[in-house]
C-alpha cells in the first residue's frame, strides 16, 4: 500500500519540525516546504524528508509537491510582535497573501485535510478565562491580526471550494528547537540565553502574569490527529488549559532575575479552554510543565547563540511597542 503524503510549510521551523518527525513515525511521507529565513535546515537533522526551499510569496516552483500531498499543513509564517508593529505590510504580504497563495494551489489539486497553525493571539485582551473558541476577536498588533484573516481564508476557501479543513488556534507553545535568532520575542529563548550567559531573567511586570504554555510535541500530535478526523471547518484551541506563571518559570530554571516595565496591549493570563479539542480530536496534552522544562535544559546549548537580552536592549527594541500600543 502506498503511503501518505504530508506537506508542512514551515517545517523546518520549531513546531514545524517536531510535526515532520511526528508524521514520519506515524508513517507518512514527509515534504517541507520552508525558506529558511526564521528556521534552520539543522531541525531536521535525521529525518528523512523532501526538503524544497520557497517562499510561500511564490509558489511557482512547488505546485508539484501540492499536487502530490494528502494532508497539507500550513504553518509558514512571521511571527513576533514588536517586528509586525514596525513592518505591517510585509506581515500582510507574508502571513495573509502566502497563505492564499497555497490555498490558490489547494483548491487546484485538492487534498485530504488542510490544518491551519492559527494563533491565540487573536483574542487580545479575553473577557473569559478559560477562553473557548466562541470568544470575541480582537487582534491587538499586525500579528495577530494577519493570523486571524489566514485563518479566515483558509475557512472561507474551504467552504466555497470544497475541500476539508481545520484551524488550530495555538497558545504559548513551547520546546525544543524554537527560534534562537532575530527579535526579542518569547520568554524561553529570552530566559535560556541568559541563563547561558549568567546574565539575570528579565522578567515582565511583577513575574505574576501567566501564560498557557504547551510542549512541542503535544502541539505536533494535535496537527497529526486533526489531519486524521473527520471534522470539517472547525476551530480549536490546542494549549495545556493550565497556565504557569512566568516566576513558576524562574523557579524552575533556576537564576537571578531583574524586572522590566509592564508592556501594553499584553494580557495578564492565556488560558485556553480545551474541552473542544478533548471532545472532538481525543487530543490532551501529554508533557507536563515541570517535564517540558526539564527536557529544555537538557537541550539548552542549542540556544548558546541566542542573543542576550539585557534591561536597556530590551527598552530600545521595544520602544515602538510602547509607543504604538499605550
Amino acid at each position: 500500500m502506498e503511503k501518505k503524503t504530508a506537506l508542512i510549510t514551515g517545517g523546518a521551523g520549531f513546531i514545524g519540525s517536531h510535526l515532520a518527525d511526528y508524521c514520519l513515525e506515524q508513517g507518512l511521507e514527509v515534504t517541507v516546504i520552508d525558506d529558511l529565513s526564521h528556521s534552520t535546515i539543522k531541525n531536521l537533522d535525521g529525518f528523512k524528508v523532501n526538503f524544497v526551499k520557497a517562499d510561500i510569496r511564490d509558489l511557482s516552483s512547488v505546485e508539484a509537491e501540492f499536487e502530490k500531498a494528502d494532508y497539507i499543513f500550513h504553518l509558514a509564517g512571521l511571527a513576533d510582535i514588536v517586528p509586525s508593529i514596525e513592518n505591517a505590510p510585509l506581515y500582510h504580504d507574508v502571513n495573509v497573501n502566502g497563505t492564499v497563495n497555497i490555498l490558490e494551489l489547494v483548491k487546484k489539486y485538492g487534498c485530504e485535510k488542510f490544518v491551519y497553525a492559527a494563533s491565540s493571539s487573536c483574542y487580545g485582551i479575553p473577557n473569559n478565562y478559560p477562553t473557548d473558541e466562541s470568544e470575541i476577536i480582537n487582534p491587538m498588533y499586525p500579528y495577530a491580526l494577519t493570523k486571524k484573516l489566514g485563518e479566515d481564508y483558509v475557512l472561507h476557501y474551504s467552504k466555497v471550494y470544497g475541500f476539508e479543513a481545520i484551524s488550530l488556534r495555538l497558545f504559548n507553545a513551547y520546546g525544543t528547537r524554537s527560534r534562537t535568532n532575530g527579535t526579542y520575542g518569547a520568554v524561553f529563548g529570552t530566559f535560556l540565553a541568559q541563563k547561558l550567559a549568567g546574565k539575570p531573567f528579565t522578567v515582565v511586570g511583577d513575574g505574576t502574569q501567566k501564560r498557557d504554555f504547551i510542549y512541542a510535541t503535544d502541539v505536533a500530535r494535535a496537527f497529526y490527529l486533526a489531519s486524521q478526523s473527520k471534522l470539517n471547518g472547525e476551530v480549536i484551541n490546542i494549549g495545556a488549559g493550565k497556565p504557569q506563571s512566568v516566576n513558576k518559570l524562574v523557579e524552575l530554571l533556576g537564576g537571578e532575575k531583574v524586572y522590566i516595565p509592564k508592556r501594553p496591549g499584553e494580557p495578564e493570563q492565556t488560558f485556553a479552554n480545551i474541552k473542544k479539542a478533548k471532545e472532538l480530536l481525543n487530543w490532551s496534552p501529554e508533557i507536563s510543565f515541570e517535564e517540558g522544562v526539564s527536557i529544555i535544559l537538557d537541550n539548552i546549548d542549542y540556544w548558546k547563540d541566542a542573543p542576550v537580552w539585557t534591561k536597556e536592549t530590551i527598552e530600545k527594541a521595544t520602544s515602538s511597542w510602547f509607543k504604538h500600543l499605550s
